[in-house]
């Protein structure tokens, strides 16, 4: 037992939810200006910890035990007194900012709006409390006017905004659920700061939800690890991550620093074709019209880019949110069209009278997306979402189809059966399968995986990205990855390319550029990226 009063005191809580035993036991304290980091694997019970804590718990739900918040008892308390406590003295940043934000009202209003139902103060005190916290966030009102709208900022904007309105209250318990999980690294780490330092200002209490290690053991002073609803470890953070004393803990370090085996290492091929060829690649977007007598002028989203990869690479692209990655994806997958540059597959240019039809890619080209559930139609059977990409080939009769989408079922470590299951019936990490299985299966020569992981719990991502590796020796496939992870780039990747505003800064191979980055903007990301190893060798000497 702490000596200090803790700011929140959780004994024994128990949820049941339908009659489904959900959290069993959970105990733990929270102590001013400091940080708690809890853990777990998607279903573990951390994010229902937090909705316990704030009681938005989904009806049906019945609680146990103790959760008492700076004197107040929170289970037994009226919704009315919660309401006080909402917004006012606990705060929370939810992990998806644009689905926390009203894409209706402009950022100054949601922010102000908190302001005067906790604070009855009238508009332009609110307004004038407003503009001060948006300020602290970095978001001052003369670069970001607060007649904004939320889909007008970038992803780390509108968490600067959550964080604003949750904390302008100045609460004294903060609750970030994955903050920064679908952040940039540089970003993220910027996002991590300030959370920091406003623990440190407001002397608050933070209670940081997160699967990632490496963000945890950078910045919290304590650690709950959570498993099925259940704590399997708690304590100082880098004492319990340096000593790994439960295996629970031992299995998700791990996890945070695989690095698949390989049992060819790949090697560029001498002398041969590329199997992509990318030239001058320009790729534009209609520009703001500031005149009705101009024709506005072309944003650039990717400005005279080349690069070439070959069979079987997995080649790494990195950068922050903007610099045309997805842009040039599009372009490799004929979803746009450059506006100049050339795209060859094994030397045939798309779009060329003599290339490739842009409608002919589909046979060379496949892509798997960050969020599987999202790209699926959850009213069709797993069999039918595999056979997508077959539904254009003519040469193929139907046992055919459902030959080449059971194999490519079993390549991915799936079943028939599976089949004909629906996409709400896998988890997180078997809908990734499915997505990978729908990429394979008319069997192209190049996969383009869009943060095909950064949703994925730690130990679930070491499973795909040795699935990506499998799939690369047994089926010859290049992967083109798409990635913000640094640790992972690093981990599966051959060759590396640097994007930022459009161009490429760096390339080259992976190791010899996280080795010897040249320029700055690399070494920069570098830098920023979460480490677990590091983290605590750093945080042990001070």
């Amino acid at each position: 037992m702490s000596a200090v009063k803790p700011v929140l005191s959780v004994k024994d809580l128990s949820l049941k939810i339908r009659g489904n035993l959900i959290l069993d036991g959970v105990s733990f304290e929270l102590e001013k200006r400091k940080i708690t980091g809890l853990v777990g694997e998607s279903g573990s019970g951390k994010s229902l910890t937090a909705l316990s804590i704030m009681q938005l718990l989904p009806n049906g739900a019945a609680t146990n035990g103790s959760i008492a918040f700076d004197g107040t008892q929170v289970l037994t308390a009226s919704e009315e007194a919660m309401c006080d406590l909402r917004g006012d003295d606990i705060g929370m940043v939810f992990q998806e900012p644009m689905t926390a934000l009203n894409p209706l009202k402009q950022i100054g209003e949601q922010v102000a709006e908190g302001i005067r139902i906790h604070a009855g103060v009238g508009h332009e005190e609110a307004e004038k409390r407003a503009i001060a916290i948006l300020s602290r966030v970095g978001l001052p009102p003369e670069k970001y006017p607060l007649s904004r709208y939320p889909h007008e900022l970038s992803g780390g904007q509108r968490q600067r905004v959550v964080i604003a309105m949750a904390c302008a209250m100045k609460p004294k318990l903060l609750i970030a659920d994955e903050p920064t999980t679908a952040l940039d690294v540089i970003v993220q780490a910027k996002i991590l700061d300030l959370l920091k330092e406003l623990v440190s200002e407001n002397d608050m209490a933070l209670l940081l939800i997160s699967h990632d290690l490496g963000v945890v053991a950078g910045l919290a002073d304590d650690i709950v690890i959570m498993r099925q609803g259940k704590v399997m470890e708690a304590g100082p953070a880098i004492q319990v991550l340096q000593r790994q004393a439960h295996p629970y803990t031992a299995q998700l370090a791990k996890a945070s620093t695989h690095i698949p085996k390989q049992t060819n290492i790949w090697k560029a091929p001498e002398l041969s074709q590329p199997l992509v060829e990318v030239s001058n690649l320009i790729c534009e977007y209609p520009g703001n019209r500031t005149s009705l007598f101009k024709r506005p002028t072309p944003f650039k989203a990717v400005d005279r880019v080349s690069w070439q990869m070959d069979k079987a690479e997995i080649l790494g692209l990195v950068g922050e949110s903007g610099c045309g990655k997805s842009t040039m994806a599009r372009s490799l997958l004929g979803l746009i069209k450059p506006a100049d540059g050339t795209i060859a597959f094994e030397g045939k240019v798309i779009g060329s009278p003599d290339g490739i039809a842009r409608a002919d890619i589909v046979q060379f080209v496949q892509t798997v997306f960050q969020d599987p559930y999202g790209s699926f139609n959850p009213r069709h059977v797993a069999e039918r979402l595999v056979a997508e990409p077959l539904f254009t080939r003519t040469d193929l009769s139907k046992s055919d189809k459902r030959e080449l989408v059971q194999e490519a079922l079993n390549d991915v470590g799936l079943t028939s059966a599976d089949g004909d299951k629906y996409p709400h019936e896998f988890s997180g990490g078997q809908r990734q399968r499915l997505a990978i299985a729908r990429a394979i299966v008319n069997r192209p020569k190049l996969i383009i995986a869009d943060e095909p992981v950064s949703a994925l719990d730690v130990s679930i991502r070491a499973q795909i990205l040795d699935l990506i590796i499998e799939l690369r020796e047994k089926l010859s496939v290049a992967w083109l990855f798409i990635s913000h992870d640094l640790s992972v780039v690093q981990a599966i990747c051959d060759n590396v390319m640097i994007m930022k505003d459009g161009n490429i800064l760096e390339s080259g191979n992976t190791k010899a550029v996280y080795a010897e980055a040249k320029n700055p903007y690399t070494r920069a990301l570098i830098k920023a990226a979460p480490d677990l190893s590091n983290a605590i060798r750093l945080r042990s000497k001070s």
